[in-house]
């Protein structure tokens, strides 16, 4: 399939088996999941009646006290106790093979340009670094909403011009080949020509 340039009369050669393919729902759905779980850090942890201090004595004796029997203070039924089902660390990390992975990645892409949410440009950089040249550029290419810009390397001016705006996120190549959220996200996602060749060939 051959795709026009965003800024200029060029044209870019893409392969079909990975820019043409089906919208798999249910896939994408799957990784997309996998993803935002692999992200949760899972450091949560709570102490059970064995990891409270203290409580190593009997509080009173067994019997003539009037009340129910305790053999520590650190009983989960005490105040200041353990917890019964402690929260421990873990990890969410959900097990994803690479084929299905590169398989919702083809789909994304595929129906980003179905949908001409995806942009191709031969370069995208900045001369300086400043907020308002890169505002300027979006809006000459009437991007509204967020934006994910991918590059082959991220420039440095461009990376400076972008930070400061929540809508507007930065990648290399190689980055956004494997972040599904970030592509399904954004309004528009623009890649530059040597972008889009060096995911073609991280998706084969």
């Amino acid at each position: 399939m051959e795709l026009k340039l965003a800024n200029s009369q060029k044209k870019v050669e893409l392969a079909d088996d990975i820019f043409a393919c089906d919208f798999n729902e249910s896939l994408i759905h799957q990784i997309v999941t996998a993803y935002m779980a692999a992200g949760r850090a899972g450091t949560k942890a709570q102490k059970t009646r064995a990891e409270v201090s203290g409580g190593g004595a009997k509080p009173f004796k067994q019997k003539g006290t009037g009340r129910a029997r305790a053999g520590t203070i650190r009983s989960p039924l005490w105040r200041k106790g353990g917890i019964i089902f402690a929260a421990k660390p873990r990890s969410y990390k959900q097990k994803v093979n690479k084929k299905m992975y590169k398989g919702a990645l083809r789909s994304i892409f595929s129906e980003l340009i179905r949908q001409d949410r995806l942009l191709i440009v031969d370069k995208f950089t900045i001369d300086e670094p400043k907020t308002k040249v890169l505002l300027k550029k979006l809006d000459d290419m009437k991007v509204e909403g967020s934006a994910l810009i991918v590059s082959d390397a991220v420039d440095e001016n461009l990376y400076l011009s972008a930070r400061n705006l929540s809508q507007v996120d930065v990648r290399d190549a190689a980055t956004a080949a494997t972040d599904p959220v970030s592509l399904v996200r954004a309004d528009k996602v623009i890649v530059t020509q040597a972008a889009i060749k060096e995911i073609e060939g991280l998706l084969k």
